[in-house]
Parts: structure tokens; C-alpha cells; sequence
């Protein structure tokens, strides 16, 4: 097999709403095709799609490139920001990524874009990223369409300071004709030729990129009608922005040859940058947030007390009959240590303490929780610690359908909480354990048929589409 010469840096798949069409596995198989060793996956401003590719890729013996086309704050015109594209070398670099794009979405949003502030690579570094410029759609790009070659310098004389050995100037050719909007509009190989100017001048190195947004050249009349379902634009209004084109598809390497001929090194780097990018994740391993307990006692000490003392509050009144109790007391006590012994086998009783807190906490402050549902309610030890209020001996429900030695998976309690409490349970979970622990977790909606039929009717033929966005 000839030597690679080329690697998708740039792929934006359907995990990025708006802005691609591209399913994960159809980008994996076409790279697979083509021989490439590796792709990358840069969704717009979130990694969501992130395990999913990881597992396609490996699988399809294809290189994960793991990565983020992000936002990057204009200080000079919020309403105009940056671009810039961040690969993750290592998990170090992963992590980084994590923080940078947890805080632009936690305290820099601006009219719904998630923006990183340059100075955040100031004051925490920026050790395990490589950053790909932007290309045109960078503040060095936007320097350069402007022909102000001095702030260009300026610019990314600072981004090779941040990224030392690891700061890129990309290239991108979309087609003969292809132009760059910015404070001025250039044919985009007038800004291909001052970027290798830059480059030669600051001895820094170029990259080949492509932004992909679709598989093949003939699905872009489907992007189209996506991003106007996205935008509330129909299909036929001359007036909407055309934001991108049929040239967005997965190029193989033979045409990104043909097109970065002139400059080999570009389409060289872009190989080397995917050789430098190695992330292992390890998946199928769950992490929770320390329990504390009193007197530093063991999390399987601290459950089987508990769950011991709950059932000696929960017998009296399954049987306030003390003769009646006396005779069925085995049976539970039987069943209540079969399940502890199974909770420490399988590791999990620092989730089972930790659900029972923040239900208890809910109960004790007027917040309404539901009595327990699914398998969840076939456990005596939740019932004796609170978590459920239903007997799982009287109704004969198995503690297996729940928690099994032989089928490893994490437990999963259906908790229902009043909707006009549950802002507070939130809230006690966030302080008790820290915020940084705490998720909630949303449903990614993808383009299901009855969607597609409605939302692209309203996009094709009336003014105003039946919906904006896609259901999950």
C-alpha cells in the first residue's frame, strides 16, 4: 500500500446541528476506502459525537483524531467571532479542551455561540493541543484578507508563542472561483498565497485542511435544506445567506493531491499532525463522586449499616404485628444481605449511598418523590435506605432484573421528582458533591423520517418552516 499523503483534519459531522450532514460511520468508511490512516473529528464548538466516532474508527482500523472547531471571542466585534481548530495530542490535551469549552459555555456565551477568550491560553497554557489557524475564517485569516500583513505577523507571532511547535497556518482550496468574506471579499487563493507569504516569513509551518460537511458532492442539496430548517429560511428565498458549497465533500487523497500539488509539505503535514495526535480513551469504566462518610468509615462498612438500620425502621411497618414480624424478619434479613454482598461484589455502593442521600434530602424538604419504578424497585437494599417505597418481597420482584454479577453495567434508578422541586434537588446535588461533578444530560435529536417529511415540506414551500429544529 502507497504511503498516506494526506488526512482529514477538518470533518464537521452531524453532531454539529447546523453545520454538517455527515454520519460518523459513512465518514469512517469512506476514509477507510480511501486508505487514509487516520480522520479527525472537529465538530462546531462540541465534541458530542466524540465516543461514538472513537469506537466506528477503531473498529474500521482508522486513527482517531479527536478535536474541536471552536469559537474564539472577537474583542473587537462580538458579532463577528474567530475560528480556531484545536487537536487533542493526548488526554492531557483532552482535558484542556474539556475546561476550555466547559467554560466558554459556562460564562462566555454570546447569542448562542460558546466563545474561548485567547487569554484563557494564557493563563492556563495550552500543553497537549495542536491549533490549526482557522484558515480564512481565523483572526489571521481575517488580518490577511484585509491585506494587513503587519497584524497578520502580530497575530500569529502570539499563537506560536501559546502553541510552540504546535501552531499551524491551514490552507484551504474549495474550487476555481471559491471567494472569503471578511472586512473585504478576495478570491480565497489570493488568501492561500498570502498565508504561504506569512508562513515563509515567520518560518512557521502550513497545513492542508478541508472542511467537510457532507460525504458526497450530490448531498449538499440535503445540507441545504438542514441549515435552512436550522436558520428558518426556506429553500427559495434569494435573500439567504449561502454559507457553504457543494465542494464541502469528502475529498480522497488523490484530489487533495491534485489540488495542494504546488505545495507537497501542506498535504505532508496534515499526516504528520495526525501522527502526533494519539488519544486512548478508556471507556466502560464509571466514576463517581467520593461518598464521604462519618469517621472515614468504608463505603462497604457505611452501606450495610445503613441499609441495616432502614430495614429495622421499614419491618414494624410491613408487620406492626411483632409475631407476624418475628416470622417473615429472616427472609428480608436473607434477601438484604444476598443484595449488599452483590452491591460490593459489583463495586457500587458509593452510588447507592449517594442516590439515597439526595432522595432522603428531597423527602426531608418537601420535595415530592415518586415511590420507585423499574427495576430499581426489585432492590430491598434501596428500599431499606429510602430510594423506593415499594416492598420488593411482597410483590415478588427480583433483585436480578437489576443488578446482575453476570451482566456488568451500571445501576440506573428511574427517579421522579415534582417538576416544582426538582430545580432544588439539582441544586443540594451541585453543593454536596460539587458542581464539577454534576451533569444533565440532554437527547441529541437526529433528522428521524417524520421529521424530515414536516421540517422539509415547511423548508421547501412556505415562508415560515413548520419547525426549527429537529426531534429526538
Amino acid at each position: 500500500m502507497p504511503a498516506p499523503s494526506f488526512v482529514h483534519l477538518r470533518l464537521h459531522s452531524e453532531y454539529s446541528i447546523a453545520d454538517g450532514i455527515v454520519r460518523l460511520e459513512e465518514a469512517v468508511d469512506a476514509a477507510a476506502a480511501d486508505g487514509m490512516p487516520a480522520l479527525a473529528l472537529t465538530d462546531l464548538a462540541n465534541v458530542f459525537g466524540m465516543v461514538k466516532f472513537y469506537q466506528a474508527a477503531r473498529a474500521a482500523g482508522v486513527k482517531p483524531v479527536i478535536g474541536c472547531d471552536v469559537w474564539l471571542e472577537n474583542e473587537s466585534d462580538r458579532d463577528k467571532p474567530h475560528r480556531l481548530l484545536l487537536l487533542c495530542q493526548s488526554r492531557a490535551g483532552y482535558l484542556r479542551l474539556s475546561e476550555l469549552m466547559t467554560r466558554a459555555y459556562r460564562a462566555n456565551q454570546y447569542r448562542g455561540r460558546a466563545e474561548l477568550k485567547k487569554s484563557w491560553f494564557e493563563e492556563t497554557g495550552s500543553d497537549g493541543l495542536i491549533a490549526l489557524s482557522g484558515a480564512h475564517h481565523g483572526d489571521v485569516g481575517q488580518a490577511l484578507i484585509v491585506d494587513n500583513a503587519q497584524q497578520a505577523q502580530r497575530l500569529a507571532g502570539a499563537w506560536r508563542e501559546l502553541f510552540p511547535d504546535r501552531y499551524y497556518i491551514e490552507l484551504q482550496r474549495l474550487g476555481n472561483g471559491a471567494t472569503v468574506q471578511g472586512a473585504a471579499s478576495i478570491p480565497l487563493e489570493t488568501y492561500v498565497q498570502r498565508a504561504l507569504g506569512l508562513a515563509s516569513a515567520l518560518k512557521l509551518p502550513v497545513v492542508a485542511t478541508h472542511p467537510v460537511q457532507l460525504v458526497k458532492r450530490e448531498d449538499f442539496r440535503a445540507h441545504e435544506a438542514r441549515v435552512c430548517i436550522a436558520q428558518g429560511y426556506t429553500l427559495s428565498d434569494q435573500r439567504r445567506p449561502r454559507l457553504f458549497s457543494p465542494e464541502q465533500y469528502f475529498r480522497s487523497q488523490a484530489e487533495m493531491a491534485r489540488v495542494f500539488r504546488d505545495v507537497p509539505q501542506a498535504l505532508a503535514n496534515s499526516v504528520e499532525i495526525a501522527r502526533r495526535c494519539s488519544l486512548g480513551i478508556e471507556l466502560g469504566k464509571n466514576r463517581l463522586p467520593l461518598f464521604q462518610t462519618p469517621d472515614n468509615a468504608s463505603l462497604d462498612d457505611y452501606l450495610r449499616n445503613r441499609a441495616a438500620e432502614g430495614l429495622e425502621q421499614r419491618l414494624p411497618q410491613l408487620f406492626p404485628d411483632a409475631a407476624l414480624r418475628a416470622r417473615h424478619e429472616p427472609r428480608y434479613r436473607e434477601r438484604l444481605e444476598f443484595e449488599i454482598r452483590t452491591i460490593q461484589q459489583m463495586g457500587f455502593p458509593g452510588y447507592f449511598l449517594i442516590v439515597a442521600d439526595f432522595i432522603n434530602w428531597a423527602k426531608a424538604n418537601g420535595v415530592p418523590v415518586g415511590p420507585g419504578r423499574g427495576s430499581g424497585a426489585g432492590s430491598l437494599v434501596a428500599y431499606s435506605l429510602g430510594i423506593t417505597d415499594l416492598d420488593p418481597l411482597r410483590y415478588d420482584l427480583l433483585f436480578e432484573r437489576f443488578l446482575n454479577p453476570e451482566r456488568v453495567s451500571m445501576p440506573d434508578f428511574d427517579i421522579d421528582f415534582c417538576q416544582d422541586g426538582r430545580d432544588r434537588v439539582i441544586e443540594y446535588v451541585k453543593s454536596r458533591y460539587g458542581a464539577e461533578s454534576v451533569s444533565q444530560i440532554v437527547t441529541f435529536g437526529t433528522m428521524a423520517a417524520r421529521a424530515v417529511v414536516r421540517d422539509v415540506a415547511g423548508c421547501s414551500t412556505c415562508p415560515i418552516p413548520f419547525a426549527t429544529s429537529s426531534r429526538s
